[in-house]
Formats: structure tokens, sequence, C-alpha cells
């Protein structure tokens, strides 16, 4: 259940449209859906958390995905899968008509009600330190979008060339949050840090010779940073970036409103 079908039924029911026992019933349900013998799926996800349950594509089987896709788009609000390559794709956009699969992020998604520019809450500035950080950036970018938040992109301002980054200062100094998405030594999150007064969300990802150990230099970098307000998540974790910003600047919004 979303929270705009549960405003309806209340507000149903305040009209006289509804009784209390039809409403009642209409909540009876259980608030999870039993897909086969494979998956359970979290229906009240949005009503709790503000968005739907999304699918995580890797480690299911092609058809898993669709039969799970088909059962979360029903549901009538956006739906988002991660890791998805294009085997999966191709099954989960037979199962959601009308779905986007973006290869280069592995997402496929779908909505059906984008809010128009002026009304999106944001913007989060999502910068990455290399074209190679691209996959990762894109993921939290588009994962951003998909919740209705305004994104501005700053690709390839690594810290081998401080002064492109400098470039994109103004842009920097108006996003409510910055998604800083770096692998190698992982240092840019930290010069973003000492530039804007926002929360930065640090991405290490697995791009690097030897030494960068698959993002773990990355990671403890950014861990270590001497750069106040900058919280970290999990290597090449690009969703749960874009997640925790859209919550931080919807969360912002609501409080305004």
């Amino acid at each position: 259940m979303r929270e705009s079908d549960l405003k309806e039924l209340l507000a149903a029911v305040a009209a006289g449209r509804l009784g209390p026992a039809q409403a009642l019933e209409k909540l009876r349900g259980l608030p999870f859906e039993q897909v086969e013998e494979f998956a359970t799926l979290d229906t009240h996800r949005d009503l709790r958390c503000g968005f739907p349950e999304v699918l995580l594509a890797e480690g299911k089987t092609p058809e898993q995905c669709a039969r799970i896709a088909g059962a979360l788009a029903e549901k009538g609000g956006p739906f988002l899968a991660t890791r998805v390559d294009v085997e999966r794709a191709e099954k989960i956009l037979e199962a959601v008509p009308g779905g986007e699969y973006v290869e280069n992020a592995r997402l496929v998604r779908f909505v059906p009600e984008m809010p128009e520019e002026g009304e999106r809450a944001g913007p989060v500035t999502v910068v990455s330190a290399g074209t190679a950080d691209l996959p990762v950036a894109e993921e939290a970018a588009l994962t951003l979008e998909t919740m209705g938040v305004a994104v501005e992109r700053a690709y390839d301002v690594g810290i081998a060339g401080i002064h492109r980054l400098l470039a994109h200062r103004e842009q920097l100094e108006r996003s409510r949050v910055v998604i800083v998405v770096a692998g190698m030594e992982g240092a840019l999150p930290s010069a973003v840090g000492g530039l804007v007064s926002v929360p930065v969300i640090a991405v290490p990802t697995s791009v690097g010779y030897g030494v960068a150990a698959g993002g773990w230099a990355a990671l403890l970098g950014m861990l270590a940073t001497c750069a106040s307000g900058v919280t970290v998540v999990n290597i090449d974790n690009g969703f749960g970036a874009g997640y925790a910003a859209a919550r931080i600047v919807l969360g912002a919004k609501e409080d305004e409103a």
C-alpha cells in the first residue's frame, strides 16, 4: 500500500463515502505478498519508508526477476531494479511494460508519474572522480531521479586535476546533498567535504590497480577522512548512496511543507 492509497481511504471515510467496516476490510490484507515459493514482497514498504521495495536482480534467475518485477509493478507506483544484466533486463521489461533499462548503470526503472522539474526535491549533485566510476555514479543518480529528486552531475573531476572540481563550486554550494563517487585512493570526498556545508555521501568504487584492492583502499581512505560531515557507504553501492540522499532531501521537503 502506498501513502497516497491510505490518504484516499481515510478521506473516503471522513467524507462518508466509505464506512469504518469497509475501510477495515481494505486494510485487513497482510502487509506482504508471496510470489511462488522464492519471494515474499514487502507491500507496505512504500507506506513505512516512502518508496516501494527495490528488486536486487543479482543472484536471481531471469524468470524469478520477471515474476517479482511484475508483482511489484502491479502496485502502481514507481519500480526500480538494480544490478541488472542484459538477460535479466529483457525478462523484467517483458513484465514491466514502459520500463527503461540503463545498461551502464545496470538498472531498470519505471516511473508512471515523474514530478515536474520545479516540484522535485533537491537538488543533489553526483560527483565522480573519473569516467571509470560512471556506472556507480549513474546508479546513484538514476535512483534519485526515480525517487523524485532533482539531480545535477559533475563527472570526471578527480583529485589529480583539482581545478576541474573547483569549476563546479557554485553547483556544489546550491546542492542539498553531494554524493561523491571515487576509486583509486578515494581522496575526492575529503576535498568536497572541505568545500560544502551540506551532507556528503562518499561511495568507494572497485576501480584501481594493485593495492587499490578492489575498492578497499578507497573505502578505508573515505572512512579515515579528516573532513567533517562525510559519511560512507559500501563499495560500488551507488544505489545505497542515492537512496540515503533521497531520504535526506525528501524528509527536509516534508518538514518545510
